[in-house]
């Protein structure tokens, strides 16, 4: 069975795509930014996206029955990889004693100039 997942953002309509995505034990979060009420949170802060960003994922992941407990792995997608420890942080600050497969990229670009970081997440709910 699969539970698709909508934040109620405008885009996700538009570009075809769900917050997250249930199937079975697993949950798949999209790529999410600090856009909250169609606005940049964190502006110039990549370690306050970041918080926000993870906040959203925790939301996501409740709706979907799952717990950031249940997060196996995380893709951490920044703008300036020379700001990688703030980001780095923040994620430990959520992260640090659950210890998920993590990756942290620099990309050229993300959908908004104001967007510093993106992450996507994915869970396996224990049985």
């Amino acid at each position: 069975m699969r539970q698709n997942i909508s934040s109620g953002s405008p885009w996700e309509a538009q570009v075809g795509y769900s917050r997250a995505v249930r199937v079975g034990n697993v949950v798949q979060v999209a790529g999410t930014t600090a856009t909250v009420n169609g606005e940049v949170v964190g502006i110039g802060d990549p370690a306050e996206q970041t918080r926000v960003i993870l906040a959203i994922i925790r939301r996501a992941l409740e709706t979907a029955g799952a717990r950031l407990e249940d997060v196996t792995r995380t893709r951490i997608y920044v703008t300036d990889i020379a700001r990688w420890a703030e980001v780095g942080a923040a994620h430990g600050e959520v992260f640090g004693d659950i210890r998920p497969a993590t990756t942290m990229v620099q990309v050229a670009a993300l959908i908004d100039p104001l967007h510093l970081v993106e992450i996507e997440a994915e869970a396996i709910i224990a049985n």
